[in-house]
């Protein structure tokens, strides 16, 4: 007999990306929750904080303005990695284009930036594998509770071969947008970099 976590895994019913949305549409799940489809599962998602709420928009800011049209910045909207994942990443940096008919994958996402406080944890493993496997080129995961920023790049096998830690005073550029820099002010956190 297997575990019992090997035997909830097989009893699991995973959903599909349009069954999500017409769950929505039928008022199944409100537009207002807050959940994430990761893997074909309903996620909730943590509610919003002042401080996270503060430091994302302070980051859509400086990208906004930093890459022009260079980027189209979106703020905690779905992207679809596949048939089974819609997460909404605190930010996203995204080729120029319309998105209307679509939401962007894979191959439209330059960067993807997830704000983290009490959800680190699951950011670092759930959130962050699945970028992996999807070959998202970069993740920021600035974690708020320990005054950590992790810049994970070179998605191969579905982790990222190279995750460091900036410094203070060190400025971090994303790779596919070299002109956009982030430097750590002295005397100040992660947590509050404004």
């Amino acid at each position: 007999m297997g575990s019992m976590s090997a035997l909830m895994d097989r009893a699991r019913h995973r959903i599909s990306v349009d069954e999500y949305h017409r769950m929505a549409d039928a008022g199944v799940l409100s537009h207002e929750e807050r959940v994430e489809l990761i893997e074909g599962e309903i996620v909730d998602m943590a509610p919003i904080g002042s401080q996270h709420a503060c430091v994302v928009n302070q980051l859509a800011r400086l990208f906004t303005l930093a890459a022009g049209e260079d980027c189209l910045v979106s703020t905690q909207n779905p992207i679809r990695l596949d048939d089974r994942s819609e997460p909404q990443p605190d930010l996203a940096l995204l080729k120029p284009g319309a998105y209307m008919a679509r939401l962007p994958g894979p191959e439209d996402i330059l960067l993807v930036i997830e704000v983290a406080s009490s959800s680190a944890d699951y950011d670092r493993g759930v959130k962050l594998d699945l970028y992996a496997r999807h070959g998202i080129p970069e993740v920021w995961l600035l974690d708020l509770t320990g005054n950590e920023l992790l810049v994970c790049r070179d998605p191969v096998g579905g982790s990222y071969l190279s995750i460091a830690g900036p410094r203070v005073g060190e400025c971090v550029r994303p790779v596919l947008l070299p002109g956009i820099g982030w430097r750590l002010a002295e005397g100040k956190t992660w947590s509050v970099p404004f």
